[in-house]
């Protein structure tokens, strides 16, 4: 049952994003967009190409030195192949990678996934204040365009925003009354629950998952691994940028036009559909509508951004996959003496 209801869902957001594609897709002039695709200047699609593998390096040494403090040593080599490999899992599965590439560094270096995980939750909220702080930076720069922009969306799919908000606030309450219940009901029956055998497991996980979440703070060199984080969020805007001059239609484009397809495109590849597709190409075909593109050229920038970085993590994700199965597992006994628990290294 479990495995048809997972069938079904990711069979229906293989077909939302199918939908998106189409309807992105219906009413262009199919001439003038291959017309533009037949223009690009690989040059700058090759620079692209370039930064965006400058931007997963630069990730995947961060990850490592989030690792480190957990108490495991895994190798550059393994925390970057689990890193690709995880990408390609995202492109297949939404959400899937997370657990794949922490799969994997339990197979090569013996990490508990539980650690691994809270690493990666802790990426993610990094990532997210990232983002937020480019869209304050875009909304400052451009709060015209895409205060219009945003605004539409939202009134598009609601009567106001009145009633969006008054949703939210009901959706609010209504998890905090369902939290309040599970917290009392759990303090109640504590004692009973702390002799339920999956309880106790369920408490170990949450635990080193903690452990990898706040690992972060245990970096010691603080000054690398922000300044990796500003570099791969450097390469990402860079990635939008250098994609303008590829396009004859958006050669033309500011740098701040840059700012809002990463911070809009972003948005569309966070969509929990396969690889942002559709949605990335509607949000970034809509967005560059404001600065005057036509859809046709809003398109092929879109395809051609969207479709060689994912071919770049295709081909990279295969290569690490390949790499990582063709290496030995790792052994127990040698991971305990390579990887000692980080209660026996604070001894």
């Amino acid at each position: 049952m479990r495995k048809l209801l997972s069938f079904l869902k990711y069979s229906l957001l293989l077909g939302l994003s199918a939908f998106l594609m189409w309807y992105a897709l219906k009413e262009l002039d199919f001439e003038k967009l291959w017309a533009e695709l037949q223009n690009i200047d690989y040059s700058w699609l090759a620079l692209s190409l370039v930064m965006g593998l400058a931007a997963y390096m630069s990730r995947a040494y961060r990850w490592y030195m989030q690792i480190r403090p957990t108490g495991y040593t895994p190798s550059f080599r393994n925390t970057y192949n689990a890193m690709m490999v995880g990408y390609v899992a995202n492109l297949v599965l939404p959400r899937m990678g997370e657990v794949v590439r922490c799969s994997m560094l339990r197979r090569s270096d013996g990490i508990p996934v539980n650690k691994a995980f809270g690493t990666v939750i802790a990426e993610r909220i990094i990532d997210m204040v990232m983002l937020l702080l480019f869209l304050g930076l875009t909304f400052l720069l451009e709060v015209n365009r895409l205060r219009d922009f945003l605004f539409g969306l939202f009134t598009d799919k609601y009567a106001s925003l009145e009633q969006s908000f008054g949703s939210l606030y009901l959706l609010v309450a209504l998890v905090m009354a369902v939290s309040i219940v599970f917290l009392v009901l759990g303090l109640l029956y504590l004692n009973r629950l702390r002799q339920n055998t999956f309880f106790r497991k369920t408490v170990t996980f949450v635990r080193g998952m903690l452990q990898g979440v706040f690992s972060i703070t245990k970096i010691e060199n603080q000054v690398a691994f922000w300044g990796h984080t500003l570099f791969v969020w450097a390469m990402y805007y860079g990635m939008s940028l250098v994609v303008f001059y590829a396009i004859p239609a958006t050669s033309g484009l500011t740098p701040v036009a840059g700012l809002s397809v990463l911070v809009i495109g972003t948005l569309g590849m966070a969509a929990p559909v396969q690889g942002g597709v559709g949605v990335y190409h509607l949000l970034v075909q809509t967005v560059l509508l404001l600065y005057g593109v036509p859809k046709e050229a809003g398109m092929a920038y879109a395809l051609v951004a969207h479709t060689s970085q994912t071919l770049l993590v295709v081909a990279m994700g295969v290569l690490s996959f390949m790499t990582g199965m063709l290496q030995k597992p790792a052994v127990a006994d040698e991971l305990a003496e390579a990887n000692p628990p980080i209660h026996e290294l604070e001894r």
